[in-house]
């Protein structure tokens, strides 16, 4: 008894980081048009530990989804539905990350995805610093090889996230029969599977 207790304390100290140090994530904010569609495809990826629907890209604070893709008191910028990807870097590279992101969006179509229509919507690469970006312009190329086509998913520069309301956030499981619905309407897998096959 005391062996199969021993044996279970070490499995669980061996579970924990070693005691200073944290397990190390990383981020990712990615636009593909509507935020719950990417927030449920990028939660079925394995490495994935969480992603949050979201705004960012714009320049007014605090914004909801009644104003964020119509700015108003002095703020011109617009805000774009996005999602924050928090991943495990062990499992997961930020090239992996992009790859998978532009498989399940149209990278050809620039002024919004699928249905959704308009600068709210637009496919984009929120990136952290050169290297990110070198990765997202490397990845967009062989994405324009792969499909021969123009790829027109835009590459900004980080801006601050703002988490989306709680009633966005895992949208698909809450509400199953009426997201089936938006996004079979929308058309969203007819396209990307037009666009990548099947």
């Amino acid at each position: 008894m005391k062996h199969l207790f021993f044996t279970f304390v070490v499995a669980m100290v061996l579970s924990f980081p070693a005691y200073g140090q944290e397990e190390k994530h990383e981020t990712a904010v990615l636009a593909g048009g509507c935020f719950w569609c990417i927030e449920h495809d990028f939660e079925k990826l394995d490495g994935v530990i969480k992603a949050v629907s979201g705004y960012s890209g714009g320049d007014m604070p605090n914004p909801t989804y009644q104003n964020y893709n119509k700015p108003s008191g002095g703020y011109k910028i617009p805000h774009i539905e996005v999602i924050e990807v928090t991943y495990d870097p062990q499992k997961l590279t930020y090239k992996e990350i992009l790859e998978y992101h532009v498989r399940h969006i149209d990278p050809t179509d620039g002024d919004g995805q699928f249905c959704d229509r308009g600068p709210g919507y637009i496919p984009a690469i929120f990136v952290k610093n050169d290297q990110e970006r070198q990765i997202a312009i490397e990845v967009m190329q062989e994405t324009a090889n792969a499909i021969d086509q123009d790829v027109k998913v835009r590459i900004l520069d980080a801006k601050t996230f703002y988490p989306a309301e709680d009633y966005h956030q895992d949208y698909a499981e809450k509400n199953a029969l009426r997201y089936k619905v938006y996004r079979w309407n929308c058309g969203r897998d007819a396209r990307i599977s037009e666009v990548w096959g099947k």
